[in-house]
């Protein structure tokens, strides 16, 4: 690997350059396409939309420009449902960006259907590639489901946006200026869309059904009261090493 190419990388602020020089190679079928990637990724672009993928779950995801990017921390999440997933569980990802997460319960568990949704028409496009013989619907959370899911999911993952409004500045300059401010935006407090899927979740739920989104640790008590006004059943889970925190809202049978 060029160490020139490793230096660049290195002063673009990529703390692993070495290995982001080798994926970078992996990619590209020829030494103009390498430059070419090599100057999009000093420039800012994360690293996943340079080479077109990322790494979920033990899934090659594929993200395209302008599509949130998977975070790690989100497997915990996934591994949350999968204990949660009857056999041939029927399943929505809403808010699915790339479609990540239904990709990754899929090649866990026996999921019985599977949907997908984003208010994103990038991202709509992209979780089409990433679940073909999906449907993948357009529109703003429930709006795009279709009325037949109603009071039938087994399962909804929804990674809603949760940065709040006022922290959206602070955030790695990967995030906030090259995904869209939508799929990060939660608010004043970052639980917004989040009490907006808690307050009819229920009414998608079967019974016994449950709904696990992603927060911080300082919001999930919000996140466990807004599941709790809107009928639902809370408890908050963790994973200290992922620094990851899910909280699960349940239907009462």
């Amino acid at each position: 690997m060029s160490a020139d190419i490793v230096s660049r990388l290195r002063a673009a602020g990529c703390v692993f350059a070495e290995e982001e020089a080798e994926l970078l190679a992996a990619a590209s079928s020829s030494a103009d396409e390498l430059e070419t990637m090599v100057e999009q990724r000093v420039s800012g672009l994360p690293l996943e939309q340079v080479v077109g993928w990322a790494g979920f779950c033990g899934l090659r995801i594929a993200v395209a420009p302008g599509v949130f990017v998977p975070r790690h921390r989100t497997e915990f999440l996934v591994r949350e449902a999968a204990a949660l997933a009857r056999p041939g569980a029927i399943v929505v990802d809403l808010c699915c960006g790339s479609g990540a997460l239904g990709a990754a319960l899929r090649s866990l568990v026996d999921v019985g259907e599977l949907y997908a949704a984003d208010i994103h028409p990038a991202a709509v496009l992209c979780a089409r590639a990433n679940l073909p013989g999906v449907q993948v619907f357009q529109g703003d959370l429930f709006e795009a489901l279709p009325s037949s899911l109603r009071g039938r999911l087994d399962i909804l993952l929804a990674n809603t946006p949760y940065v709040p409004s006022d922290e959206i500045a602070f955030l790695p300059a990967e995030a906030r200026d090259h995904e869209p401010r939508v799929t990060l935006d939660g608010g004043a407090d970052g639980l917004d869309v989040q009490r907006r899927v808690a307050a009819e979740a229920a009414q998608w739920l079967t019974p016994g059904g449950h709904v696990l989104v992603e927060a911080t640790e300082r919001q999930a008590q919000g996140t466990a009261a807004a599941f709790a006004a809107g009928g639902l059943t809370a408890r908050v889970t963790m994973d200290e090493d992922m620094r990851a925190t899910v909280v699960i809202g349940t239907r009462p049978a």
